[in-house]
């Protein structure tokens, strides 16, 4: 639709309605993400579930979610994007449902990935929902309301997992977590039939299902023995796993090239590549994922397994480091970037290693007496650094990228980001229970044995950051001229026929 047509065509006054809807979803993705990792000692002595397995509840639901997202974001282009949300949010709840029943670990890994299967075909029609349902006048407000509503989601996760968890509703223990999302996928559902407007994209690529098999394949050959290696003693299968990835992907890169020779529809834009700034920005996205995918897992088990605090004292000490990151990334995309540029972002990996060396120092100095109080500093450190890094990151990325491919290109950065959260989580195994397993019980306690491995953890948080600092020099001094709002979600004009493609 182009600016005449939206002129002309009348307002639907029930486009704030459909908008109520839709953010409510994203946000049961949201905070499902990351009620998911406070809850996990809970989950893990509640069920008797091995690292592993915990690894594959949290690690499983990014994985599927990261594979489905550009299938789920080109199907809504397809068969329509609210018949896709419909699919989407009635298969989460389902799953929901099924994750909250769960009488096992190898259940509850198997209801994980299906929910995070939902989510992919739910949440890329969030975004191109709303640029069908609303003018470009009001979109600005829109995007913005969307970005609150993110943060909104990071900060009040972590509490609302904790307080869930703590107050056993019903002797439910943990299952509450999950079950709280089927009164809001009822309704989401039920609202969403009456009040969202279908819609297409006027010249849908076709599905690229050989794509997807040898992607999952390659994927699945890499992180799976990441996962399981330390419970099964590092194998030699694993490492010929892991080394006949690589001929797998190198077969997924040359079926995209002839697909896109043949019909110009491969799952991925290869061409985005030859975008020098667009390149470094797919690698930084990885290395930010794999940051946030050990440390938020590591952070957890050290706080309630290592230091033995309940679900509750963990939340509220995690609260420091949420509003930092929602007041550095507001300063970030409104003030600092528009001067400094990129500059802004590589202080921002600087500053959130320094945040990660000094949280290793405190460990190391206060071992098991450590308080919540004296993880402040280093939190609010790392938080701002975080903070100057997602909210101008997107923008950055795309900047160079051609206004034809945006959409394929911010589809790209999602699904790299979710791959990156799955792959730091199976690291989680190399970094800190690998070093929790081989500890010497006898002479050292708990405390101290996960205060060692999440000290171990930092540091691979630190030097992943300055990888980061140092691609991040490929990006563009300062970015092109566009609007950017809140959380690095994307323009208007570049989540047009779907965020997620």
């Amino acid at each position: 639709m182009n600016a005449q047509d939206e002129a002309a065509a009348p307002l639907d006054p029930r486009r704030w309605l459909a908008l109520a809807v839709v953010m409510t979803a994203s946000l049961m993705d949201m905070v499902d993400v990351t009620i998911v990792n406070i809850a996990v000692p809970s989950i893990q002595k509640d069920t008797g579930a091995s690292f592993s397995a915990v690894q594959w509840i949290t690690a499983g639901y990014a994985l599927a979610f990261a594979i489905g997202l550009i299938t789920g974001g080109r199907l809504g282009d397809i068969v329509g994007r609210k018949r896709m949300f419909l699919i989407g949010i009635g298969g989460f709840t389902v799953a929901s449902a099924l994750c909250g029943l769960a009488v096992s670990p190898e259940m509850l890994v198997s209801t994980r990935l299906l929910q995070g299967a939902a989510a992919a075909m739910m949440v890329p029609q969030v975004l191109a929902i709303i640029h069908a349902t609303f003018p470009a006048e009001e979109r600005g407000k829109v995007f913005g309301m969307f970005g609150a509503m993110i943060g909104l989601g990071a900060v009040t996760g972590p509490m609302f997992g904790a307080l869930l968890t703590q107050w056993n509703l019903f002797g439910l223990q943990w299952r509450p977590i999950f079950l709280i999302n089927l009164p809001l996928g009822i309704a989401g559902l039920v609202l969403g039939v009456r009040y969202i407007t279908e819609s297409k994209a006027p010249k849908a690529l076709r599905l690229d299902l050989v794509g997807v098999a040898l992607g999952s394949l390659g994927l699945l050959m890499l992180l799976y023995p990441l996962m399981q290696g330390q419970q099964s003693g590092w194998p030699l299968w694993g490492f010929v796993s892991m080394g006949a990835s690589v001929p797998v992907f190198a077969a997924f890169v040359r079926y995209e090239r002839a697909k896109a020779a043949r019909d110009g529809s491969p799952l991925v834009e290869l061409s985005l590549f030859r975008v020098r700034s667009f390149a470094a920005g797919i690698g930084i996205q990885l290395v930010q994922g794999v940051v946030c995918g050990i440390f938020f897992l590591v952070w957890t088990l050290y706080m309630q397994l290592g230091l033995g605090w309940t679900p509750l004292h963990a939340g509220l000490t995690g609260l420091p480091f949420a509003l930092s990151i929602s007041t550095a990334a507001g300063l970030s995309v409104q003030l600092l970037v528009p001067r400094f540029g990129r500059r802004v972002l590589q202080a921002g990996a600087l500053v959130m290693a320094l945040g990660a060396a000094l949280y290793a120092w405190e460990v190391g100095r206060y071992g098991g007496g450590l308080h919540s109080w004296q993880m402040i500093l280093p939190l609010l450190v790392m938080g701002a650094g975080m903070g100057l890094i997602v909210a101008p990151l997107t923008d950055a990325v795309l900047s160079d990228v051609p206004r034809e491919h945006a959409g394929s290109a911010s589809g790209l950065i999602n699904t790299t980001m979710q791959l990156g959260a799955a792959l730091g989580m199976g690291l989680v195994s190399v970094c800190f229970l690998n070093v929790v397993e081989h500890a010497d019980r006898a002479r050292h306690s708990t405390a101290q044995i996960f205060g060692t491995a999440f000290s171990n953890s930092l540091w691979w948080v630190a030097g992943g950051l300055l990888v980061a600092f140092v691609l991040m020099f490929a990006l563009p001094r300062k970015a092109a001229t566009s609007t950017p709002v809140a959380a690095g979600i994307p323009t208007a004009e570049e989540a047009e026929l779907a965020l997620v493609r």
